[in-house]
């Protein structure tokens, strides 16, 4: 995998010349305007990008995005990989060990998800503390490199308490509905039942999504400090449950957008 990793890194180089990125950005569902806010310097088609997965998703882009962003060198994938796709963990995590082969410090994660907890509302935001992992498998399965992190990496904290308590502060500045919680990872694509809502929230889940953690393990391998926050997209209560469609998913993202990335930029400024 390493091979493969340097040959994808080496190519991404020889394209993007003298430009070293400090922070990786991944944006979920709904959520690729913040490309908008990037002086954009070059883009890279996944399609074209030796050995680089490519997004399945007809609402997801599939570019790697290089610019400046809050004054700091970022890559951005505009659109990300998901387990229910098809890809094993090892191809849904590439695009993270490519990035921190570029050169990244830091990995910013974004995504859409539906509310376990009673106190939160779709359009909300949440910042992530902790997580779930409820897929059925790990991308450190297999034998380890050690040029790329231990066999057993620590995950006593795997989103960096400094980033979380400043994201909270930038959204409480600035009159932002912006929650701490934990996110529970399932495998997707359909939505949950309602007795699978019930035990999400019963084993501690705040938000449940599809995407996420197998990237925030990878990055924890690989030593990469992780701010990760979702979108609210839907309600996951049991006790007034209603049919949800994509469309409404990709809806509500797209509105609430606009305060993710003000958190995110401003992050990403004060790094």
């Amino acid at each position: 995998m390493l091979e493969s990793i340097n040959h994808t890194a080496q190519y991404i180089k020889s394209r993007i010349g003298d430009f070293e990125p400090e922070v990786g950005i991944i944006l979920g569902t709904g959520l690729g305007g913040l490309v908008t806010e990037i002086e954009v310097e070059k883009q890279l088609m996944y399609s074209n990008i030796p050995d680089f997965p490519i997004s399945t998703l007809e609402f997801h882009s599939g570019k790697l995005i290089f610019g400046t962003l809050g004054g700091k060198k970022v890559v951005a994938m505009q659109g990300r990989l998901h387990y229910y796709e098809g890809y094993n963990m090892q191809q849904i995590t590439f695009p993270v060990r490519v990035m921190k082969m570029l050169g990244i410090k830091t990995l910013f994660v974004s995504n859409a998800s539906g509310a376990l907890n009673p106190d939160f509302r779709k359009g909300d935001l949440m910042v992530i503390e902790d997580h779930i992992n409820l897929q059925p498998m790990n991308p450190l399965i297999g034998r380890n490199d050690s040029d790329l992190g231990p066999r057993f990496p620590d995950m006593s904290e795997p989103y960096k308490y400094d980033l979380i308590n400043k994201g909270l502060s930038i959204a409480k500045a600035n009159n932002i509905t912006c929650h701490k919680g934990v996110y529970v990872a399932v495998t997707g694509p359909n939505l949950e039942t309602r007795a699978e809502y019930k035990y999400l929230r019963i084993i501690g889940g705040d938000a449940v999504g599809m995407s996420t953690v197998p990237e925030v393990i990878v990055a924890n391998h690989m030593g990469l400090p992780v701010f990760a926050i979702s979108v609210l997209t839907d309600e996951g209560f049991p006790e007034q449950l209603k049919p949800v469609s994509v469309e409404e998913i990709l809806a509500v993202a797209t509105a609430a957008e606009p305060k993710l990335t003000l958190i995110l930029k401003e992050l990403i400024a004060g790094l």
